[in-house]
């Protein structure tokens, strides 16, 4: 019964602490008759179908089974608006298609962990099954659950936790993949097919199923308990950077981009429209509607008469910003909350490819640019999802390598400290989270907690075909702080992170104490008088051409590049360094981030974004920038940039990791003389 199958789980994997009574599922996994004579619980989370479920399809041999969804804030708060419609679309959906096959899906409020041990102990159940998580908070939260479990005790022996996932490929020992995306796709993996359900057991005995809630209730309850302060904070997401830059440069006074009205969001649901949320921006409702408009997506250069599948063409145009693109702006939200599963995609994409090409796969491609986004995303979802499973640790590094998801994408960032003012450091175009390797420890060391993230696009952070620009990198910083750090921050950032963080200054100037600029992009205008609005980016030949040749070149040379950019120190270019660069550039969607080089749009001056909050601005400048002018550029700043701290330093273009005691030292001084000043409200 090669059913429930994760076969992803090395025989040590010391980043995953299972207990004794935790097992991992693999594919020879059987159940005895006595355990499955016993009740099974399957904790629906973001695996939101029936169809291609590993867990429905073992717990199925179960006496009993009690499908269950938890309304945790501590989930939920992640969700947009939107998503949050397609959440409650998609379970009603589940709940009707669990009820097709003689069971039902439990509707319960609270903590997960309290409502899964209390109903453990009502249903006398012997084995809780819940989906594997890479993201960190959502890996505490099983950890917390699998240890309130051990206080109930079923035919004297706590209940089990089955952790699954859904496999895509046919992996025995996850350890032994390949670092390199390149080295990995030379493996040719074969891609298992999706599992069909037929009926489900019932849960035999009297309960309350709970009612499906409405839109209103479920916003009253993600913020019935939150203070003011972290209401405010959670609507400081809901104004994009273009909207709030061009309010800003036009001096308007509009602001917010529409609260959701629970009417409209409710005669949605009667329309037979796949894109059911108010905003109508992506695919939901159930299993069969995302099937239905993913058939509609592959065939769109077939045309149609289906006034349904014209609609899902007419959002393809919209939304096809580059090729393939579309398929993540339709389809991710559908992914992310498991409506649809990966290898479900890739299934009816590549069904598709053999029809129009009477069963033959061609090794040059496939046939369609529908079918390569479909494939080529779900492929890639699936690389970054393995990685993140495999470097997971559990603080048993230098310092704590985690993930969080923003905007359906895993995003990897580390952490160190445990008490002080926070401070997050932002990185550069190429590099990641670690090139503040020498500083992270050594902030920590002096008292602060610190936060180095990995941009998306770049290290081990997801890279999707989207359309990459400086102001969605400002957001993505901007919601790191709201919810991850969760509290004003000292805000490093250097070369175009620099950039990125004065955006977050100008724009959201209430999440940051300070602005620390090593290096930074951007350029300073004296007397401006016109300041650029942002403009719509697409990609074009030229630049998909360019981004490839530019690709190969900086993996020719990337030695010497960046040597190059550590003039006093080369040996500080090492192998290590080089060799995460190298990496990176190989996983799949890397092209894509490349290209953006192209369509860099740092037209708004610096000292614009930074002109409000200059007296708390450092800038640390290594005078042997290979890249800028140093000399010329620190001039200008002292010239017309008042009350900045300047500090120049025998560097080149990354100081912070070729002389990283030197900056160490700066923001040793420079982090407690802001928090002062901000205790005794004097200006900096």
């Amino acid at each position: 019964m090669a059913l429930l199958s994760f076969p992803y789980f090395p025989s040590h994997f010391p980043s995953l602490s299972f207990s004794r009574n935790t097992r991992r599922c693999s594919p020879s996994f059987k159940m005895s008759a006595q355990q499955t004579a016993n009740t099974a619980i399957v904790w629906f989370k973001h695996d939101l179908r029936i169809h291609d479920h590993p867990a429905l399809t073992v717990a199925s041999s179960f006496q009993s089974l009690l499908p269950l969804y938890v309304f945790d804030r501590r989930i939920l708060s992640r969700f947009s608006d939107e998503m949050l419609e397609l959440l409650l679309f998609a379970l009603q959906d589940l709940r009707n298609s669990l009820k097709e096959r003689g069971s039902n899906l439990m509707i319960r409020f609270g903590n997960a962990e309290h409502v899964i041990q209390q109903l453990a102990s009502e249903v006398n159940a012997s084995c809780v099954f819940a989906e594997q998580e890479v993201e960190y908070e959502l890996y505490l939260l099983l950890d917390v659950v699998k240890e309130c479990m051990k206080s109930v005790t079923v035919r004297e022996r706590a209940p089990r936790i089955e952790l699954w996932n859904t496999p895509f490929y046919d992996v025995n020992v996850l350890q032994n993949l390949p670092a390199s995306y390149d080295d990995f796709k030379k493996l040719r993996l074969p891609v298992t097919e999706p599992l069909q359900l037929s009926k489900l057991p019932a849960a035999d005995m009297e309960l309350d199923w709970g009612t499906l809630p409405v839109y209103d209730d479920v916003k009253n309850f993600i913020t019935s308990n939150q203070g003011r302060l972290r209401e405010r904070w959670n609507s400081i997401k809901l104004t994009s950077a273009e909207t709030l830059l061009r309010n800003k440069i036009m001096k308007s006074s509009e602001s917010s981009e529409g609260s959701y009205d629970s009417r409209q969001l409710q005669s949605k649901k009667s329309n037979e429209s796949v894109f059911l949320s108010q905003k109508g921006n992506a695919v939901g409702g159930g299993t069969n509607n995302v099937l239905n408009a993913l058939a509609a997506y592959l065939r769109y250069f077939e045309g149609t008469a289906r006034d349904d599948w014209q609609e899902i063409h007419e959002k393809v145009r919209a939304s096809e910003s580059r090729n393939g693109a579309s398929f993540i702006a339709l389809f991710g939200p559908a992914l992310s909350l498991g409506i649809i599963s990966r290898r479900s995609v890739h299934y009816e994409a590549i069904k598709y490819e053999r029809e129009r090409n009477a069963g033959f796969i061609s090794p040059f491609g496939y046939s369609a640019t529908t079918i390569a986004g479909a494939v080529d995303a779900v492929c890639s979802k699936e690389w970054y999802w393995l990685m993140a499973l495999r470097n997971q640790t559990n603080n048993d590094g230098i310092h704590s390598t985690r993930m969080w998801k923003w905007n359906g994408f895993l995003i990897q960032y580390t952490v160190a400290g445990n008490d002080g003012p926070a401070v997050v450091l932002v990185h550069g175009f190429g590099a990641f989270a670690e090139h503040y390797r020498d500083n992270i420890n050594g902030l920590a060391g002096a008292g602060n907690r610190v936060w180095a993230i990995t941009l998306l696009g770049f290290g081990n952070s997801e890279k999707p075909n989207i359309v990459y620009t400086e102001l969605l990198w400002a957001e993505l910083v901007r919601d790191f702080i709201v919810d991850v750090v969760g509290e004003p921050v000292h805000l490093v950032g250097n070369s175009i992170g620099g950039y990125f963080v004065s955006i977050v200054s100008c724009l959201w100037n209430v999440l940051v104490k300070s602005v620390v600029l090593i290096n930074s992009a951007g350029n300073v205008v004296p007397s401006y008088t016109y300041i650029p609005l942002p403009e719509d980016r697409k990609t074009s030949g030229a630049s998909w051409l360019g981004s490839r040749v530019l690709l190969l070149y900086l993996r020719l040379r990337i030695q010497e590049l960046v040597k190059k950019c550590y003039p006093t120190r080369t040996e500080r270019a090492d192998d290590w360094l080089i060799n995460k660069m190298l990496r990176a550039s190989y996983d799949p969607g890397s092209p894509v981030v490349v290209e953006s080089i192209f369509g860099f749009n740092l037209s708004i001056p610096l000292n614009f974004l930074i002109e409000e909050f200059r007296e708390k601005v450092l800038i640390i400048q290594g005078m042997k920038d290979p890249i800028s002018d140093s000399s010329s550029r620190v001039a200008t700043l002292k010239e017309h940039c008042d009350g900045l701290v300047i500090k120049e330093l025998d560097a080149g273009h990354c100081p912070h990791d070729e002389v990283p005691e030197q900056v160490n030292d700066i923001l040793y001084e420079w982090i407690p003389r802001i928090e002062s000043q901000i205790l005794t409200g004097s200006p900096a």
